[in-house]
C-alpha cells in the first residue's frame, strides 16, 4: 500500500488526487500496480489502427496537422455520449484550423460491428479508432472513457490530457460548462504558447486492461515455447540467410537487439505484410499474426525481452530451404540478366524470349527464382502468340504468375491450367529498385506442366482504369473500374496493384439480386508488397454480377514514399506515375458461348 500511494503522490502535481486515487483503487481491485497516463511532454509513439469503418489511421500519417485530439470512447457510456456534442461542435470550430479529431475504442467488450451500430445511433461522424489489442490503450495509460489526449505532432508529444470541459460529473451535469480545457489547450497550442491547463479530471467507464493486471507476468513469457515458435512460423520465410528480409532471425541474440524495431513494425502494422482487413473474407496465403500472438510479442518485447530458460529454437533450426519451393520443375527458363545501378531509376525492363520447350502445354504452377532479392521487386509473366505483323500482343495470350517480395510459387487451382503454345514468345514485365550497390539481377523461371489436359483453362479478367488522375495535395482520392459478367465464374485469386501513392483498395460484387459483398478489403495498400489474395473457399459469382475495384491514393505530403504532390498524377506504369489495376482468376462454371468473354463495362 505504501509503495503505491508512493507512486500516486508524485503524480499530484499533473494529475488531480482524485483521479489519482481512482487508478489506485482500480489498481488493488484487479491486483496490479497502477498505469499512469502519459504526462504532458511525455512521447506518444507511432501506431496504426483500422476505424469503426474500415479504414486504416497512422498517427505520424498526420504530421502536416496542427494539433490531434482524442476522445476515448466506449459503448453504452453514458459520459461519452454526453460529451459527444461538445466535442464534435469543437471538431466544427477547429478541423479549419488543421487539428484532427478522432475516437478512441479500446474497450474488450466492444466490437467493430457494436461501434458501427453505436455510432450510427448517436451520430459519431468521425472515425472511431479499433484498439482490439488494448496494446495501444495500455501505452497511452488509459483508466476510463471519455479522457481526451490532445498530441503534438511537432514532436509528438502530449499536450493535454483530462476531460473536454468541467460540464459532466457522474449522474450529474450543469448547463453550461464554466471551464472548457479542451478549447483552452487548442487555442494555446495553435497559439504556440504554453498549455495553461495541462491536465485535468476526466470522467467516464472504467476500462478493464486485465494484460495490465498481468504485466508483472509479461517477463516470464518463454522465449523459448512462446516468441521463438511464433517467429518461426511467421518471420523465418523472409528473415533468414538469402531470405529477403533485412536481417536473419538466427539466434535470441539478434531477435533481442532487435526487439524495439519488432514492436514498432508491429504496433504500425508494417509486418508481418499483410494488408487485407479480416473482416472480409479468408485467405489461403494470410501471413497476419493472430491477435494473442501479438500480444505476447509486444508484451515480451515491453517486459525487456527476457531470454528465459529452454533451447534456443532460432539457433537449432536446421530446416535446409529448397532452392525451388515445389522441387525441380519441369523446364527452367533463364531471364535476361539485368545490371542494376547503386542509385536511380531503372525503367521496366520487358525481355522478349522464344519459348523453349518445342511443344504445346499446360501449366499447373509457375515460380520466379529471383537472382538479385534485394534489387528484384516484381514480375510479372506475360505470354502471347505473335500476330501477323510479329508484335507481342496481349490479347493472343495470358499470365504464368510472377514474383512479389514475400510471394511463393503460382500453384494453379485443381483441374485448372494455363495453356501455353510452342509457338508463344514471353515477354515479362521486370521491374528494380536500387539498394546503394550495384549489381546483376540473373533471375529464372520454373514452369510445372499438366500430364493430361485440365478440366477447366484457367483465366484472368482486368479491371483497370487508364484516365485516372489524381489531383495535387490530396491526401485521399478514389477512383474505381468495373466489369459485369455475362456467365458464372468461380473466382480464385483477386490482386490490386497502385504504385506509391496508393493507399487502399477493394473489390466489390453487386449481384443480381442487388444484394452486395465485399470480396477483399485492403485498408492499408502498401507498393512493397504486391500480394494476390488466395480465396480459402473460391467464390461463386453468377451471370449478370458487376465487379467494382476501387482503389485510393495519397498523394499529399504526409505520405513519405510521394515523389512528388504538387502534381497532378496520370496513369503509367513507372512507379512516379500511378495505376488503378486489378486482376481476378477465374474459371467458367458453364460451358463458355462462341467467342464469349467477360464483358466490360469501361475503364480498360
Amino acid at each position: 500500500m505504501d509503495a503505491l500511494a508512493g507512486q500516486c503522490s508524485v503524480t499530484q502535481l499533473e494529475i488531480p488526487m482524485r483521479q489519482c486515487f481512482n487508478a489506485l483503487a482500480l489498481s488493488l481491485l484487479l491486483g496490479s500496480t497502477p498505469v499512469l497516463a502519459l504526462q504532458t511532454g511525455d512521447l506518444v509513439e507511432n501506431f496504426r489502427l483500422v476505424d469503426h469503418s474500415g479504414a486504416s489511421h497512422e498517427l505520424y500519417r498526420y504530421r502536416d496537422a496542427k494539433a490531434i485530439a482524442f476522445l476515448v470512447q466506449g459503448n453504452g457510456c453514458p459520459i461519452v455520449r454526453n460529451e459527444m456534442p461538445a466535442f464534435k461542435a469543437l471538431r466544427d470550430r477547429y478541423a479549419a484550423q488543421g487539428v484532427q479529431f478522432f475516437l478512441l475504442n479500446s474497450n474488450l467488450q466492444d466490437t467493430r460491428e457494436s461501434v458501427r451500430r453505436e455510432a450510427e445511433e448517436y451520430v459519431y461522424d468521425m472515425p472511431v479508432l479499433m484498439d482490439d489489442n488494448q496494446l495501444i490503450g495500455e501505452a497511452l495509460g488509459l483508466t476510463r472513457t471519455g479522457e481526451v489526449f490532445v498530441v503534438n505532432p511537432a514532436n509528438w508529444s502530449v499536450a493535454y490530457h483530462g476531460a473536454v470541459d468541467d460540464r459532466l460529473d457522474y449522474e450529474k451535469q450543469k448547463a453550461v460548462a464554466s471551464r472548457h480545457f479542451l478549447a483552452e489547450a487548442l487555442d494555446d497550442l495553435l497559439a504556440a504558447q504554453p498549455v495553461r491547463t495541462a491536465s485535468s479530471p476526466a470522467k467516464g467507464c472504467l476500462i478493464n486492461f486485465p494484460e495490465v493486471a498481468a504485466r508483472a507476468q509479461h517477463a516470464t513469457i518463454s522465449y523459448s515455447d512462446t516468441i521463438a515458435p511464433i517467429l518461426q512460423k511467421n518471420c523465418v520465410t523472409c528473415h533468414r540467410e538469402g531470405g529477403i528480409g533485412p536481417w536473419a532471425m538466427t539466434s535470441y541474440d539478434m531477435v533481442r537487439g532487435f526487439a524495439p524495431m519488432i514492436r514498432e513494425v508491429i504496433r504500425t502494422q508494417r509486418m508481418p505484410p499483410w494488408h487485407a482487413d479480416p473482416a472480409y473474407g479468408h485467405f489461403v496465403n494470410d501471413r497476419s499474426l493472430q491477435d494473442a500472438e501479438i500480444r505476447q510479442i509486444v508484451h515480451w518485447v515491453e517486459a525487456g525481452a527476457p531470454r528465459g530458460d529452454g533451447a534456443d529454437p532460432l539457433a537449432n533450426d536446421d530446416r535446409v530451404w529448397p532452392e525451388w519451393s515445389l522441387g525441380k520443375p519441369d523446364v527452367i527458363i533463364d531471364l535476361p540478366p539485368q545490371e542494376i545501378g547503386a542509385t536511380g531509376t531503372i525503367e521496366y525492363q520487358y525481355p522478349v524470349i522464344p519459348n523453349p520447350i518445342g511443344r504445346d502445354v499446360w501449366v499447373r504452377a509457375a515460380e520466379i527464382l529471383p537472382g538479385d532479392r534485394k534489387a528484384l521487386h516484381h514480375v510479372i509473366t506475360n505470354f502471347a502468340v505473335p500476330g501477323p505483323d510479329g508484335k507481342f500482343n496481349r490479347r493472343n495470350g495470358g499470365v504464368l504468375g510472377g514474383y512479389v517480395p514475400g510471394g511463393k510459387a503460382d500453384v494453379f487451382p485443381t483441374d485448372t491450367g494455363t495453356f501455353l503454345p510452342a509457338n508463344a514468345v514471353l515477354r515479362p514485365q521486370m521491374h528494380y529498385t536500387t539498394y546503394g550497390k550495384a549489381s546483376v539481377d540473373h533471375s529464372r523461371l520454373g514452369l510445372y506442366f499438366h500430364e493430361n489436359k485440365p478440366a477447366h483453362p484457367l483465366k484472368t479478367a482486368i479491371l483497370m482504369n487508364n484516365r485516372i488522375s489524381i489531383p495535387a495535395n490530396t491526401r485521399e482520392y478514389w477512383d474505381s473500374a468495373e466489369r459485369t459478367i455475362d456467365r458464372d465464374i468461380l473466382v480464385y485469386t483477386l490482386l490490386p496493384h497502385a504504385h506509391y501513392r496508393g493507399k487502399a483498395s477493394e473489390f466489390v460484387a453487386y449481384y443480381p439480386d442487388g444484394s452486395r459483398e465485399v470480396l477483399l478489403s485492403v485498408p492499408n495498400y502498401d507498393f512493397n508488397w504486391q500480394t494476390t489474395y488466395e480465396l480459402e473457399t473460391p467464390k461463386r459469382l453468377p451471370a449478370g454480377t458487376r465487379i467494382v475495384h476501387r482503389t485510393a491514393w495519397d498523394n499529399s505530403a504526409t505520405n513519405p514514399a510521394n515523389p512528388d504532390h504538387d502534381r497532378v498524377v496520370p496513369w503509367g506504369e513507372q512507379s512516379w506515375d500511378e495505376m488503378l489495376f486489378g486482376a481476378i482468376t477465374y474459371r467458367d462454371l458453364d460451358e463458355p458461348a462462341p467467342g464469349g468473354a467477360v464483358a466490360s463495362s469501361g475503364g480498360d
